[in-house]
This record gives structure tokens, C-alpha cells and sequence, in this order.
């Protein structure tokens, strides 16, 4: 099953906690990865960390930016390599506003230009992606895609566990990762016909150096009792993306710890 050695995957938000273990795993079993992501220092870390490995490449890309999306996977042709995989994974989240020194207005301040601008990356930007894929790749030769939504694209986020934490849950985000599903299960039936599956994988609390107590906070909501590895998501991105799930399209996998379940 982790044997994706004929497999060509291109995976946007590569520089993020669950972007670079997609990378570093597909790596391990096999795959040809094109890693993709903003310049800066994300990219550059993936670089310097795979940057000897021959099935490595990197592309920069803006999700959000037409006219880029339109030519990434002529620019990965150009490599000579054949995109069979693509991970919809960028996205505008509360530990990268918190990074760039974002803040987290309440709901009633929140603006409409920072809604819009996390709706044209999360979701806008995965269907420019898919769209691209419609017209490169879909029909051409088997192909998969999956789109990354959250615990939160169909559950409602627990706020106070933010109480007094340097980030929080705000609103585009979750209204972006249910609407990355919508995306999933319209294209399922699109695709059918064309050999292309489709599916969303939903990662629950990704440990991310979050502080001993937001750990807690969260632990107490999720059956498991704690936050994820970055690898235990990855995990079943490996599967996903393997011929063993070619039965599967327009599913979500949940992989959260049961916090759905309750």
C-alpha cells in the first residue's frame, strides 16, 4: 500500500506542519513529488531538505493568482513528469495568521476583504486547481485528487477552547473547509465517467508546538484524548493516494480521533 513508486503527485501548501510530511512520506514510499508553496522561508526549508533527492521538484505557486494556477502543470510537463496525484492542501489557517503577525478580530469586526482573501486561497484556489486538472490532466489518463477540509468542515468549532490563546478559529475557515467537500462530492460525479476519483481527507488537532495547555483543551473534546502527528495524518494521505483506494471517490475520511463521532 506505500509503494507509490508509480505515482507523480503535486501537492500545494507544501511548507506547512502537513504539507512538508506529505512531502517527506510520499518521498519515503516511492512517489515523484512536486512540492509547491509561496517563496520564503517554507520553501526554502523544503528545498534544503529534499533538494538532493532526484523524484524532488518544487514549483512556486500562489493558489490564489489565476493566471499561475493556469500554468502549473505545463511547468511540471516541462520537467517531463506526468501528474497522476494532486493535493489540494493551502490554505490560510490560524497558526499561519498568527505567524505572520495576523490578528483575530470578533466576528462582527471581522472584514470582508480578509474573509474574501481566505475564501480565494482555501477554497477559490483548490478550484482553480481542480479546473486546471479538468483541463491538463482528468480524461487523459487515471488520475486522483484530494481535497484537505479539517475537523471543522462539518463540525462547529468549540471556541472557548481560544480563550486567551494567541490565535483563534475565525470564520472563513471553517465555511472554506466545508466548502472544500461540496467541491469533492460535485466533482466525484463529473469525473466518474473520465476515471478520476475525488475524495477529502479531514485531519483533526495537529500538534503544531501549541502550548501544554491549548493540548489539553483540545484533548479533553477528541476520544483519543490528544492531538495528532503530523505522520498520522500522512498515514492515510498515503493510502488515499495509492492504487488500493481506486474504489474509493467522493468520500470524506475523517482523521481526527473520533472528535466527530461523539
Amino acid at each position: 500500500m506505500t509503494d507509490l513508486s508509480d505515482r507523480t503527485v503535486f501537492i500545494t501548501g507544501s511548507g506547512g506542519v502537513l504539507g512538508s510530511a506529505y512531502v517527506r512520506r510520499m518521498l519515503a514510499a516511492g512517489a515523484t513529488v512536486v512540492a509547491s508553496d509561496l517563496p520564503g522561508p517554507r520553501a526554502e526549508a523544503l528545498q534544503n531538505a529534499h533538494g538532493e533527492d532526484p523524484k524532488f521538484h518544487f514549483l512556486d505557486l500562489d493558489v490564489s493568482d489565476e493566471t499561475a494556477v493556469e500554468e502549473v502543470f505545463r511547468r511540471t510537463a516541462a520537467l517531463g513528469l506526468q501528474v497522476n496525484v494532486v493535493l489540494n492542501n493551502a490554505a490560510i489557517t490560524g497558526e499561519m495568521l498568527m505567524g505572520a503577525g495576523g490578528s483575530f478580530p470578533d466576528f462582527a469586526d471581522t472584514s470582508v476583504a480578509d474573509f474574501e482573501k481566505t475564501l480565494r486561497t482555501n477554497l477559490t484556489g483548490a478550484f482553480m486547481i481542480a479546473r486546471q486538472m479538468d483541463r491538463d490532466i482528468v480524461g487523459k489518463y487515471p488520475a486522483t485528487l484530494i481535497n484537505v477540509a479539517s475537523m471543522y468542515a462539518l463540525n462547529g468549532a468549540h471556541h472557548p477552547i481560544y480563550d486567551g490563546m494567541p490565535f483563534k478559529n475565525f470564520s472563513a475557515y471553517g465555511v472554506t473547509k466545508a466548502g472544500i467537500h461540496g467541491l469533492t462530492v460535485w466533482l466525484a460525479g463529473y469525473w466518474a465517467p473520465r476515471k478520476a476519483t475525488v475524495n477529502t481527507i479531514a485531519p483533526g488537532a495537529v500538534f503544531n508546538n501549541h502550548s501544554e495547555e491549548f493540548q489539553r483543551r483540545v484533548g479533553a473534546l477528541i476520544m483519543a484524548g490528544r492531538m495528532c502527528a503530523p505522520d498520522e495524518i500522512a498515514d492515510v494521505m498515503l493510502f488515499l493516494a495509492s492504487k488500493q483506494a481506486g474504489y474509493m471517490t467522493g468520500q470524506m475520511v475523517n482523521v481526527d480521533g473520533g472528535f466527530s463521532a461523539w
